[in-house]
């Protein structure tokens, strides 16, 4: 008995449990490697599935109203030279309008979420811009700002603004009373509630308005340069439209859709980092209305 008592020493059991520890992990990382194969197996079937469907749809009529894959894919590498060109003017003012967006819906959110009064007073005329047709408002910048980037960074920040505004009002809000109560009790100073409580509580709806924001601005951007701009890939897509030239205006469309896409993979590689940073699950996101 007591040779048997030897036997199952604690060192025994510590190595068990480290091998059982290293086994589960072991598993997680294969699930995760086939959840991720399947996932990206899927969404490759998606896009051949897609083309397959553009293709077939274009045989049905005429390569001026639908090109074919194939066509557009060859204008792609055709026109690359002039659209890479008016990509960069496009993107800086995708990124300026964001930034500017961005800045402003948080200021102001920010400025609402801790008054009601100023909430009633400014709700409405903020809710009465977002209603007034931005493409009207683009011939006044140009009279107002010129012709230069100002127009277009102006409008896309315009567009942008309003999701992180109203994510910043909700997240900053949905405090829980008693937390509240016990830093007043504690004695603190307003910005040590809004550093320590109100800002971590509120980072994953101030994040979520963030990527609608980056999709806005995108819009916003490509939206002024329909009606301002003489370079930019919306000013592209309008010279060949009245050149009657789809294959040019699919490929500029294609791009665009790409740069938005990366764009909001940027900022939700940075949403990923900042909740690491700040230990906020991912899952918050799931669990939380994102005010938009």
């Amino acid at each position: 008995m007591a040779q048997r008592a030897a036997e199952i020493s604690p060192l025994t059991v510590g190595d068990d449990l480290h091998l059982a520890v290293d086994a589960a992990r072991r598993a997680r990382r294969r699930r995760r490697r086939r959840d991720a194969l399947i996932l990206n197996a899927t969404r490759t079937a998606v896009l051949v599935a897609a083309l397959l469907v553009w293709h077939l749809a274009s045989l049905a009529t005429s390569p001026l109203i639908l090109p074919a894959p194939a066509l557009v894919a060859a204008q792609l590498v055709q026109s690359w030279g002039l659209i890479a060109t008016n990509l960069w003017i496009t993107l800086a003012e995708i990124v300026l309008g964001f930034v500017a967006g961005s800045a402003i819906g948080f200021v102001t959110g920010t400025v609402i979420a801790h008054s009601r009064r100023l909430d009633g007073v400014l709700r409405p005329y903020i809710a009465t811009s977002q209603a007034v047709p931005k493409a009207a408002l683009a011939p006044l910048f140009v009279l107002w700002l010129g012709f230069g980037l100002g127009p277009k960074v102006t409008i896309a920040a315009l567009i942008s603004f309003f999701p992180l505004l109203e994510n910043t009002i909700v997240g900053l809000r949905r405090v829980d009373p008693d937390a509240l109560k016990l830093f007043a009790s504690l004695g603190a100073s307003p910005w040590q509630v809004f550093v320590k409580l109100r800002l971590p509580h509120g980072l994953p709806y101030i994040l979520t308005g963030l990527k609608v924001g980056v999709v806005f601005a995108t819009v916003g951007a490509v939206i002024a340069e329909f009606v301002t701009a003489n370079k930019g890939l919306g000013a592209v897509i309008m010279q060949a439209q009245g050149n009657f030239d789809t294959r040019l205006m699919f490929a500029v469309i294609i791009v665009l859709t790409v740069m938005g896409v990366l764009l909001y993979e940027v900022v939700q590689q940075v949403e990923r980092r900042v909740l690491r940073a700040w230990n906020l699950g991912e899952g918050e996101l799931d669990n939380r209305h994102t005010g938009t």
